[in-house]
């Protein structure tokens, strides 16, 4: 998918009376996602400053948080090397991970306005090419980027000392837990940058989002150790069901205190609920992202 193809593309379409003509594409829904895939895929490692910046925050956050407040957040999570002999290092690591979703599900939507403000936008989506595809496409990118970035963490804990108690599958489904939570807030750094059009204001909406919910959540501490005004806003925060189902992975045992379940049994208690709210966030902003972005490729075609 050139440039080129796209300048003929747009030419044709202001030719025509400024509207973008419906020639069906050629292509097989399949190709134009690939083609779409390996675009996304290539403008991020051309510009590496974003997927290295939204890994190396999280990493910062293990090291610095593990060796300055090891000590003494274990002590929290019941003393004398923690409840179970659970370690911070242990406690702390599905919380990076999720870090890691949060921040690269940003760079989603510095893409897109950055597609807008480059003029881009506007000629892929006179192209002869699904649109479905094209954002599918994008999203799969993303998601290919956060499964590697959390895979890293996952490796850098286990150098740091911490340990995956159900192994290597538990691993694989702290993955699968990532790509869940990141979706909702890809769909949410999407919606800002169609509503602002403009870099900075998402770059500056999504940090504004991302650190004061990391903090009212259970990413850092557990919710008995906080103020009681934290442990409401906990229960409402999307990063704590992330987080506490990817930590009942990583222990192996029910985490969940926001909400008590206990008819499923185990980790289960803690999987369900979390899985439940994710895929209701993921459902309710997917559909406003897809609106928005309905509406907003109607008009730049217009």
């Amino acid at each position: 998918m050139s440039e080129a193809a796209g300048d003929t593309a747009a030419d044709e379409a202001r030719a025509d009376g400024g509207h973008a003509r419906t020639t069906p594409s050629r292509n097989s829904f399949i190709s134009d996602f690939w083609v779409n895939f390996v675009r996304w895929n290539l403008k991020a490692i051309r510009n590496p400053f974003v997927v290295v910046g939204s890994l190396i925050q999280p990493i910062i956050f293990l090291v610095l948080f593990t060796q300055v407040f090891g000590q003494i957040a274990t002590s929290a999570l019941g003393g004398g090397g923690g409840a179970g002999g659970i370690t911070y290092e242990t406690f702390l690591l599905p919380a990076i991970a999720m870090q890691v979703s949060l921040a690269a599900a940003a760079g989603s939507g510095i893409g897109l306005v950055n597609d807008m403000e480059e003029g881009m936008f506007e000629k892929t989506l006179v192209m002869p090419m699904s649109r479905s595809a094209m954002f599918l496409g994008k999203t799969a990118a993303e998601i290919l980027r956060i499964v590697v970035q959390i895979a890293i963490i996952l490796v850098l804990g286990a150098v740091l000392g911490a340990n995956v108690a159900t192994g290597f599958l538990g691993a694989v489904g702290i993955l699968g837990i990532g790509i869940l939570f990141s979706l909702w807030f890809i769909a949410l750094s999407n919606i800002m940058a169609i509503v602002t059009r403009d870099q900075e204001s998402t770059i500056i909406g999504a940090n504004l989002l991302q650190f004061p919910l990391l903090f009212v959540s259970t990413a850092f501490l557990p919710l008995n150790a906080m103020p009681d005004w934290i442990q409401v806003v906990a229960t409402y925060n999307p990063i704590t069901y992330g987080v506490d189902a990817a930590r009942a992975l990583m222990l192996d045992q029910d985490v969940m205190t926001v909400v008590e379940v206990t008819r499923f049994g185990g980790i289960w208690d803690t999987l369900v609920p979390a899985i439940a709210v994710l895929l209701a966030l993921d459902v309710v902003l997917g559909g406003v992202m897809v609106y928005l972005l309905n509406r907003a490729s109607s008009s730049a075609v217009q």
